[in-house]
């Protein structure tokens, strides 16, 4: 058992070289060590954290999930799966099932999770039947109300008084619908799984983020919403007034001119266009809801924008990061609730601007996601600068499916290619 590599790791008795292939996960060990090795690297070691944390997120599904499972798995391992910062959804399942993770973890999981954290606990018969989790549950801000209601109450709870008031809470989180079009706040919490910020925070954000932003704000101040539209064949950005189809408001293809689209920026015209392909035929209701959407968006001047990108719901951000403004668009990575799986999202995305894809990695908390960084440089739309410097953090596998997308440029293609064939053989001579 002295011979782990672990041990070796720990006590620095490795070669740089070695600990360079340990960061990349390329030792020769059982894949329950090799996440031990890159679990202890890490947290202890400054040099190659950044990269040992970049395996770790992108470290095989099934192995993962083994080691999640394992109640053999050490207490840093698990800690390290479970911390918000680094579960992965496809590991939460195992991780509550396995007797060995600390308690306290998964409460406060319970309580401050994103939403998909929500949906897997009321999945999870282990942690239904579980009341000190449920009961943690109960204070999760982004549990329904009808979630609420359908948890089975603890014994000490034998309020009948409980029930009642779902419905209205129900009533009253759709009831300031009408009003958050006018005034453009956040909409209900419990529909959305943006990050928990308290509302000074946000208030902070967006002041700080006018005031830094003052000349350029003046210089744009009357700029209508248009959502990004690349022009096919030149790559050349440009924006429609167009209000887009309520199924999928942004699609270039559904951006395009229309008749009324030529008058200058009138703001009731898109949401005339929009009334006008509701009139006919039916919508249902989520459709409606996202052409409301718009239609707000639409009413905003540039300040009203900038605001809903800072403290609007997922849906808003969605909308308001494709905007040809570019303050707006970099307003939206600058909210505090914005989350990283809506930034893994942005990444990817080719109708946004390239300004939005470059402020993606200028952000220290975005580049710690693996996911982030590889949409990143499988997006044709990144700048060329910008993606050949991230290849250098991609994981062998992806390296190489990357060498036959013909969706990025040749450089891209070819430089994959080459480290691919690089870390091949280096791999193999360690």
């Amino acid at each position: 058992m002295q011979h782990r590599m672990i041990d070796r790791v720990r006590k620095s008795q490795m070669s740089s070289q070695m600990m360079q292939a340990a960061a990349r996960g390329a030792l020769a060990v059982q894949s329950g060590e090799m996440m031990e090795i890159l679990v202890h690297l890490a947290l202890h070691n400054k040099v190659f954290s950044e990269q040992a944390r970049m395996t770790l997120a992108g470290w095989d599904e099934n192995a993962s999930i083994g080691v999640a499972a394992d109640p053999a798995t050490s207490a840093e391992v698990l800690g390290y799966l479970v911390s918000p910062k680094n579960l992965r959804p496809a590991l939460f399942p195992a991780l509550l099932q396995n007797p060995s993770v600390e308690q306290k973890a998964l409460l406060e999981l319970a309580g401050t999770g994103a939403r998909w954290v929500v949906d897997a606990l009321l999945a999870n018969e282990t942690a239904r039947k579980s009341a000190a989790l449920m009961e943690a549950l109960r204070t999760n801000p982004r549990l329904r109300a009808n979630e609420l209601a359908a948890i089975d109450p603890p014994a000490e709870t034998v309020n009948n008084a409980v029930p009642p008031p779902p419905p209205e809470s129900t009533e009253n989180a759709a009831a300031p619908a009408p009003e958050v079009n006018a005034e453009a706040p956040a909409a209900p919490e419990s529909a959305d799984d943006s990050e928990p910020v308290a509302e000074e925070v946000v208030v902070q954000a967006i002041t700080s983020y006018l005031q830094q932003n003052q000349a350029e704000l003046a210089a744009e101040a009357d700029k209508p919403f248009e959502p990004v539209v690349v022009h096919e064949g030149t790559g050349i950005e440009g924006g429609s007034s167009a209000a887009p189809a309520p199924g999928d408001p942004l699609k270039p293809e559904q951006a395009s001119p229309q008749p009324e689209t030529a008058k200058p920026a009138d703001v009731a015209t898109p949401a005339a266009v929009a009334g006008a392909k509701l009139a006919k035929k039916p919508i249902p209701p989520a459709e409606v809801r996202r052409d409301s959407t718009l239609q707000k968006i639409a009413k905003l001047d540039i300040k009203g924008r900038i605001a809903l990108a800072m403290r609007g719901n997922k849906e808003e951000r969605g909308i308001l990061v494709r905007d040809s403004t570019k303050l707006v668009a970099l307003a939206v990575l600058d909210s505090p609730k914005v989350s990283e799986g809506e930034v893994e999202k942005f990444a990817l995305q080719k109708n946004v601007l390239q300004a939005v894809l470059r402020a993606i990695p200028v952000k220290r908390q975005f580049m710690k996601n693996y996911s982030i960084v590889r949409n990143l440089v499988y997006n044709p739309r990144t700048p060329l600068d910008l993606g050949l410097g991230l290849m250098k953090n991609l994981l062998i596998q992806d390296l190489k499916n990357l060498s036959g997308n013909k969706e990025v440029s040749d450089t891209i293609r070819k430089l994959a290619l080459r480290m691919y064939k690089q870390k091949s053989e280096k791999n193999t001579r360690d």
